[in-house]
């Protein structure tokens, strides 16, 4: 009995030893972002990615950390999502979501969703409790209605389980077609995460980031043994030398490596590991401030 007892502690050590570091990183749209909204941006992601962090601190999942993370962005007119959404040129917002669970490679994701706060929480609601994957338009608000009773930003997160989740929610692009759809709810474009290799959310030009497959050609760098910082420099700079039109991505590798980078003017960004609030929106900018988990 007493060999027995001392294995399982030993088990439970030996877990709890080798359990992962939470780390939640996000971001809150690249562009031409103004002098004047500067602060706004960093005020709004310092107050996502602890929303998003704390679920992680409780043993809460990497899925339901991103999720609170970008809903707590769609709250924020600061940023293109939710209710900060542009509009397209007959005047209508018109959002668009995606979230995915590198444990799996499950995905849920919406487009032309009308009426309804938090795309993401659809989205999620997708993933979860629906046989497809990519709902739009009416059958997005009637899933919507049924299931979920409710520039871009993106979150991406590890658990103390090691598992990775991305998600990414927008408004779209300012004066856009009726009908447009961007890069945000494809997976492999705005979205991607694995488990094996890391996970990567984007923002920029829509249409480039699409054709581009950015998110995707991230993590094949990054499986190929590129490490985060790099394979996110690397394919950002790749999609905006061939298309010329700019973007930017976040990264975290499985081990739990940090990548951003931007070809825009700005990029609002924050992540929390070791205590730290990290964050910026320049080009080589790293502020940080010490975290206190409450």
């Amino acid at each position: 009995m007493t060999y027995f007892k001392t294995f399982w502690t030993l088990l439970f050590i030996v877990k709890g030893y080798f359990a992962m570091e939470p780390i939640i990183l996000i971001h809150g749209g690249a562009g031409d972002i103004s002098d004047s909204r500067v602060k706004g941006k960093f005020d709004g992601v310092k107050i996502a990615v602890v929303a998003g962090h704390k679920i992680l601190e409780q043993g809460g999942s990497a899925l339901d950390a991103v999720e609170a993370a970008v809903v707590s962005m769609e709250n924020d007119e600061n940023f293109n999502a939710g209710y900060g959404s542009v509009l397209n040129l007959r005047g209508e917002v018109a959002m668009e979501a995606s979230i995915m669970r590198g444990e799996d490679l499950n995905v849920g994701a919406v487009t032309l969703v009308k009426d309804f706060s938090h795309p993401i929480s659809i989205a999620h609601k997708v993933l979860t409790d629906s046989p497809h994957s990519f709902l739009g338009g009416e059958g997005a608000k009637l899933f919507a209605l049924e299931k979920a009773g409710v520039g871009t930003v993106g979150a991406v997160a590890i658990d103390k389980h090691g598992h990775i989740a991305v998600a990414t929610s927008t408004g779209g692009m300012n004066g856009k077609a009726v009908g447009r759809i961007g890069d945000t709810p494809l997976i492999g474009s705005g979205t991607y995460a694995d488990d094996n290799v890391g996970g990567v959310s984007t923002t920029g030009h829509g249409e480039s980031i699409l054709k581009y497959c950015l998110a995707h050609s991230i993590i094949k760098l990054m499986e190929n043994g590129t490490d985060a910082a790099t394979a996110t420099r690397e394919a950002v700079t790749g999609m905006t030398d061939r298309l010329k039109n700019t973007a930017g991505a976040i990264t975290l590798s499985k081990s739990g490596d940090v990548g951003i980078f931007f070809s825009s003017k700005r990029m609002s960004w924050a992540y929390i590991k070791s205590n730290k609030i990290y964050y910026g929106i320049e080009h080589n900018q790293i502020l940080e401030e010490d975290y206190i988990s409450k």
